[in-house]
């Protein structure tokens, strides 16, 4: 269960927002929630018409006088990119250009198994190749060593850039980022492909060109990188969803048919979730130049024949990803300690290294906690590591260091290598981080824009929302509180993988869809008054409009989650070992006449364990029944699964002693102590 946040917007600044912009007023209040209180700050913020001039960014003008240079002094070129969508954009991009201008080009992207950015063993390669010049595109920026190689070799350096700076900058005719600490450029945010089409624009001395022929994979890039949907990256996304709705590109044909999106507008999310991990599937199960050759294809029979390679890979991913959660699942079952610790660690065998940050960021949402997971392969131990709130990952791998061979990343997410025999002493460190950095630790939140009352549900209002788009990072899709809905009926849809819920809110009815949720494992019921957060869209069927209301999340109405979480966090602190006030221990003991309600509430075919709480919750506070289900859990009477938390009894033939579990053992004595 997640903790959730509401907006309250201040209704005179929604109320001057829509007089001003002349927008709906569920508009104006998700504007005005996230900050904006003027029609100038609504409108630098959406109507951005244009890029600033690319020139702008520190060493710009090196940087095209060196490429111009080189092309006209007939010097080979290497594009040098990165084996994300990021990066094979990037090059595609760049590449296609120099290309068209008749520069002497080739292009190189690292396999995984190379490792991110520029290595030596390429550089030798391409040295070889008779280049002169290396431009990189979606890396660089710490390639110290490297630049150095380069020059030993007789090759010149142009690095273009996204990433941050270290403390010192690689050697190079030009250093392109925007996040230079000496770098003045208005906007700087950009992914990898913004600063390569940029570099385009400088070259041709405007945007015309670049915009025209690249703004499309440009946008894709900004989609899948997950940079800032703000500024700059707005308008180079909708120019690019523009040109991917018209295109006449054969591999953006080919992928839109593969992904069955060729009949639908393109949007953020289509290109986040169809086109985008299928370009990355390359880079983490074949070859980012598979990718690369696509949208390098001038022919639509081959464009479909290599978008439907990218498909089978990704189908691969979406495989090897399943099976090792499948796996961690199994691990966490055997061993639910893993997740009561304040950070979760959980290193396998031999998992494929290309979807463990994908996996770590599954089971941060399933259990709401930091996570790092990692995986042995020939004695190495490699991993990803995901967070929220202001939980450092970061922060924890400098902490935990001297465990470590090398590290990076930033507060949401990062990379790391686990000395030989030191992975014990990784997990002690980063628990250690935990406890004494947030002695509270984050709560995975939802938080809804602001609640919204019956008579604002209209066709007219939610489609004034459309405004708001491109969605995504930092301009995320608006959620919205229903409060006080009853539900009228419960129907499974597509043989029970969904729900659709008939409510009743006010004085309309309404149908809101549950996805990947049966009604089994809904937390409510027919009947129930519930409240739910979601996100309001409207469809079109046979020319005719209809509200759709997508359940983000959903619970009893006047849940009280802040009981819930404080009990959550007191049970998980006791089973760490971790002292609580001494007043505590007696309030988390149940009696047992609570431990046989509890277990006589528990059907043949199982339940969810918020569900059995939630009936539950009148008769008794959330800590004693996770006490009580433990001690069942310990006592071998029920099983607990962790990928859905359903509890089922266990066949006994004998009567059991619940005094006997050791958590109601040790329960007893902090009480007696």
């Amino acid at each position: 269960m997640k903790k959730w946040t509401i907006g309250r917007p201040d209704r005179n600044i929604v109320q001057k927002l829509m007089t001003e912009c002349g927008i709906s007023s569920l508009t104006a209040s998700v504007l005005a929630s996230k900050g904006y209180s003027s029609s100038d700050s609504v409108m630098d913020s959406l109507e951005m018409r244009e890029l600033s001039d690319p020139l702008l960014i520190k060493d710009m003008k090196k940087a095209v006088d060196t490429i111009t240079s080189a092309i006209d002094n007939d010097e080979r070129i290497c594009v040098y990119g990165d084996y994300d969508c990021d990066g094979i954009m990037s090059t595609v991009i760049l590449y296609s250009y120099l290309n068209e201008t008749g520069a002497d080009v080739i292009y190189y992207i690292p396999e995984r198994s190379e490792g991110y950015g520029l290595n030596n063993g390429a550089i030798e390669k391409i040295s070889e190749l008779g280049v002169k010049l290396i431009v990189t595109v979606d890396n660089g920026i710490s390639a110290i060593d490297e630049s150095e190689y380069i020059y030993s070799l007789g090759m010149k350096l142009v690095v273009t850039d996204h990433h941050q700076q270290g403390e010192i900058l690689p050697r190079a005719e030009a250093v392109v980022d925007p996040h230079r600490l000496d770098c003045f450029s208005p906007f700087k945010y950009l992914c990898g492909a913004g600063v390569a089409l940029k570099l385009i624009a400088a070259i041709e001395g405007d945007y015309t060109v670049a915009l025209e022929q690249f703004g499309d994979l440009a946008a894709i890039a900004t989609v899948a990188d997950i940079v800032s949907l703000t500024g700059e990256n707005r308008f180079l996304v909708s120019y690019g969803m523009e040109l991917i709705n018209n295109t006449e590109r054969p591999s953006l044909i080919a992928m839109k048919e593969i992904c069955g999106i060729d009949k639908k507008p393109i949007n953020a999310r289509s290109i986040g979730f169809g086109i985008a991990p299928r370009i990355n599937a390359s880079g983490r199960f074949g070859s980012p130049k598979t990718a690369a050759e696509l949208f390098l294809c001038e022919n639509y029979d081959d464009a479909f024949s290599m978008a439907q390679e990218l498909d089978r890979l990704n189908n691969e991913r979406k495989k090897s990803e399943n099976e090792i959660i499948s796996e961690i699942y199994e691990m966490i079952d055997k061993d639910p300690s893993v997740v009561r610790k304040r950070v979760i660690f959980i290193c396998g065998n031999e998992w494929h290294h290309g979807v463990i940050g994908i996996v770590a960021s599954r089971i941060m949402e399933r259990f709401g906690k930091p996570c790092f997971i990692a995986s042995e392969h020939n004695g190495e131990i490699r991993g990803s590591a995901r967070s929220f709130g202001n939980f450092s990952v970061f922060g924890a791998l400098s902490y935990a260091s001297e465990s470590l061979e090398k590290f990076g990343g930033h507060i949401g997410a990062g990379g790391f290598t686990i000395k030989n025999g030191m992975k014990d002493e990784f997990y002690r460190l980063i628990e250690e981080y935990a406890l004494e950095n947030h002695k509270i630790m984050p709560i995975l939140t939802v938080t809804a824009d602001t609640a919204v009352s019956p008579e604002e549900i209209r066709i007219d209002n939610i489609e004034g929302l459309n405004i708001l788009e491109p969605h995504g990072f930092e301009n995320e899709k608006p959620l919205f509180y229903i409060q006080n809905a009853e539900i009228t009926e419960i129907v499974p849809l597509s043989e029970g993988k969904h729900s659709k819920l008939r409510i009743k809110f006010g004085n309309i009815r309404l149908d809101a869809l549950v996805f990947f949720k049966e009604p089994s494992e809904l937390i409510v019921r027919k009947n129930d008054i519930c409240d739910i957060i979601a996100t309001l869209e409207t469809n079109e069927f046979r020319g005719n409009t209809s509200i759709s209301i997508i359940v983000n999340d959903i619970r009893p109405h006047a849940f009280e989650q802040n009981k819930y979480f404080s009990a959550l966090s007191a049970f998980e602190s006791f089973m760490r070992n971790e002292e609580l006030p001494e007043n505590y221990y007696k309030s988390m003991l149940p009696t047992r006449n609570e431990s046989v309600l509890i277990y006589k509430h528990i059907p043949d075919a199982g339940i969810n364990s918020d569900n059995l709480y939630i009936k539950l919750c009148s008769e008794m506070n959330y800590c004693k029944f996770l006490v009580a289900i433990e001690s069942f859990r310990q006592l071998g009477l029920v099983t607990v699964s962790s990928s859905d938390s359903v509890i089922k009894r266990v066949a006994v033939n004998e009567k059991t002693d619940l005094c006997s579990a050791p958590v109601i053992i040790s329960l007893k004595e902090k009480i007696s102590n």
